[in-house]
């Protein structure tokens, strides 16, 4: 099992900037790629970016390009998302998730999921 604990959720105005964190423990050495997803009030669970624990390759979806930055930290088994230029759009809860595979990774399925932290752009 790997367990995972976001933090850095907040209220910001537009155009301004979070950093989320990501903890991850338990069977850390079984994850592949860790991600960060969104779920905003009456949209369904987004992707929003993921990192690869080797090699440190990254993704994104197309409306977060340029504006966030996913970063694993291997040492501290942590990944973070730096958020900036929010926009009002980004208003949703953030969840962390860990996938042990490519194919988790490659679908969107991941196996281990934080409880979440919230994130409010006010405009």
């Amino acid at each position: 099992q790997v367990q995972l604990v976001e933090s850095g959720g907040g209220l910001v105005q537009a155009g301004g900037s979070l950093r989320l964190s990501c903890a991850a423990s338990g069977r850390t050495f079984s994850t592949y790629a860790m991600g960060w997803f969104r779920h905003a009030p009456g949209k369904e669970r987004a992707f929003v970016a993921a990192v690869t624990w080797s090699g440190g390759s990254t993704y994104y979806t197309d409306s977060v390009k340029g504006r966030f930055t996913i970063a694993g930290d291997n040492a501290k088994n942590t990944v973070f998302l730096q958020m900036n230029s929010l926009k009002p759009g980004d208003t949703a809860v953030y969840y962390c998730a860990a996938t042990p595979s490519r194919y988790g990774l490659a679908t969107g399925r991941y196996d281990y999921w934080g409880q979440g932290t919230q994130v409010t752009v006010s405009s």
